[in-house]
């Protein structure tokens, strides 16, 4: 399959939106009250948010190599 520049710009774009905006978030989850129980340990809550931001930052990170090597490509057809 061959990527246009086009579509691998979007993709390359996705993902350093992708580790723009997670981290960011998980931030807000760590200072958020209902993250953490009286004793210190992480509560639910914290924990199904760090597992969506991890997998987000890994499927940002797929998401980018595709766009990467179909950026590569179309600059070497031409």
């Amino acid at each position: 399959m061959t990527l246009s520049r086009r579509s691998s710009l979007f993709l390359l774009a996705f993902a350093v939106w992708t580790w723009v905006i997670w981290p960011n978030f998980l931030r807000n989850i760590w200072n958020d009250p209902r993250s953490w129980t009286d004793g210190g340990g992480p509560t639910s809550f914290f924990t199904v948010h760090l597992l969506l931001v991890l997998a987000s930052l890994a499927f940002g990170t797929v998401i980018g190599v595709i766009g990467w090597r179909g950026w590569r490509a179309a600059r070497a057809r031409d």
